[in-house]
């Protein structure tokens, strides 16, 4: 066992001896008399080693804030950079003569920013310089994250004086499209009746009224005008209303039966869309502005307030086709069934659908943004006291209503990365519409020529829109 030991050790230190050992170069530059000398780089917090080709007697720096320089032998000059910027370091000669002027360029050392920088963001060909005392960033990136982490990286080099020359490259336009649907049902019934009695009693007369729910017969005036010239009241606003009238001995008797049911359903849809370039704002109006007087002291000024289909967003191209939508979007109309009045002016109010959201997707995802489902239900029942309790006959006594109403709305948005295109390739709704010729229009009526439509035009043309929409209530 020993002898194995001992042939290893020797062969071994064999291998050791033939070995040639090649020695670490450090970074140096050599300077040489009665020529010029090319510029030295000096990374911050690093040193370089100047070697000149003659012994010198005295250095000098021009400023020792910016570099450090010590001489390791009456050759060679230990130079370290301190600050960021330029200086020029002077080398002389035993006898006083000149041997070279260098310039000195400290810079930021980007040698770990370089490898740090290919580390978080692989593939991407960003080339890193050094201008004065900051970084410069030139190349093209694949998306507006990338971009920011190469800032927020070299920033942690250089501070504020980091210079972006970087682009993004792709698609950086974006399409949004925006569909509005809400639908509205309504469902109201009311049953009301009244009765009016008249009679004589003795040499006298009397008479009474009985009024029950919305019926017409408000006191005896109105009694009396149901009986006079045989007429029943009945308003030409009573929908559904039936009059009797009849006597039974000297007692004489009116009816006044109320019925009605209404039904109502409205359908809503807008599809706004919108491009805009990545980070920048686009707005959107569809509609118009209505006028709102304001009153000031003596004077009345006007105020506008648009209406209609408005939307505004910015959109973000975050990552290859990653979006990030900043978006708010509104359906108003004018609300005719109330009304302020001031000032001898006369203003509408605003049925208005809006929402303000964050959101991310992706290039052609959709994303229901706002819903809302609203269910309103209501009933009244109103009677005479007791006589309404009668069965079968307290039904003249009593007044029914009922109403019943549901909306739902949903906003969907979906987003599509655009890129520009001919414009032959782009189709106008006018497109789709041709002039009449003159014997269509007055022979034939046509308000429109004979072409055919094409296209999305002529699909929605062929819809069929006589079957059931919206909600169905039992």
């Amino acid at each position: 066992m020993k002898i194995k030991a001992f042939l290893r050790a020797l062969l071994l230190g064999v291998a050791l001896g033939t070995m040639s050992f090649a020695p670490v170069s450090a970074e140096t530059l050599r300077v040489m008399a009665g020529s010029s000398s090319s510029p030295l780089n000096v990374p911050m917090n690093r040193a370089v080693v100047v070697e000149s080709d003659q012994p010198f007697a005295e250095l000098s720096i021009a400023n020792p804030g910016i570099a450090d320089i010590t001489t390791l032998s009456d050759r060679t000059i230990y130079v370290l950079g301190k600050l960021p910027g330029r200086t020029t370091m002077t080398i002389l000669g035993a006898d006083g003569k000149l041997i070279s002027n260098v310039e000195v360029q400290v810079t930021p050392d980007i040698a770990e920013f370089k490898e740090r920088l290919k580390q978080i963001l692989p593939g991407e060909t960003i080339e890193v310089r050094t201008a004065n005392d900051g970084i410069v960033l030139s190349g093209t990136v694949s998306s507006t994250a990338k971009l920011d982490r190469a800032l927020d990286l070299a920033k942690r080099y250089a501070g504020d004086r980091v210079s972006n020359l970087m682009t993004v490259g792709g698609t950086q336009q974006v399409m949004l499209k925006v569909r509005f649907a809400e639908m509205q049902r309504s469902v109201s019934k009311n049953l009301s009746s009244s009765l009016g009695v008249r009679g004589t009693v003795g040499g006298g007369s009397a008479q009474t009224g009985v009024v029950s729910g919305t019926g017409n017969f408000t006191g005896a005036g109105a009694i009396d005008n149901a009986f006079d010239g045989g007429t029943m009241p009945i308003k030409a606003s009573s929908a559904g209303a039936l009059g009797l009238g009849f006597t039974a001995g000297n007692l004489e008797f009116a009816v006044l039966l109320e019925a009605l049911e209404a039904k109502g359903m409205v359908r809503t849809l807008a599809e706004p869309n919108l491009t805009a370039l990545s980070g920048q704002q686009a707005k959107f109006l569809a509609g118009g502005e209505y006028p709102i007087p304001v009153v000031d002291n003596d004077s009345v000024s006007i105020q506008y307030k648009p209406f209609g289909v408005e939307m505004a967003f910015v959109p973000r191209v975050v990552d290859g086709d990653l979006i990030n939508l900043e978006i708010s979007a509104a359906v108003s109309a004018i609300d005719t069934t109330v009304t302020m009045s001031s000032g001898g002016f006369s203003v509408n109010a605003f049925k208005r659908r809006e929402t303000s959201t964050t959101v991310e997707m992706r290039d052609g995802e959709s994303f229901a943004i706002a819903g809302l489902l609203q269910d309103d239900f209501n009933d009244l029942n109103s009677q005479i006291p007791w006589l309404g309790d009668v069965p079968v006959l307290g039904a003249l006594f009593r007044s029914a209503e009922y109403e019943r109403k549901q909306s739902e709305l949903v906003i969907i948005v979906t987003p599509h990365l655009v890129t520009p295109t001919r414009g032959e390739a782009l189709a106008l709704p006018t497109d789709r519409v041709r002039p009449p010729t003159e014997s269509e229009l007055f022979l034939f009526g046509k308000t429109a020529g004979s072409k055919a439509p094409t296209g999305a035009a002529a699909e929605v043309a062929k819809q069929d829109f006589s079957g059931s929409y919206g909600y169905v209530m039992e």
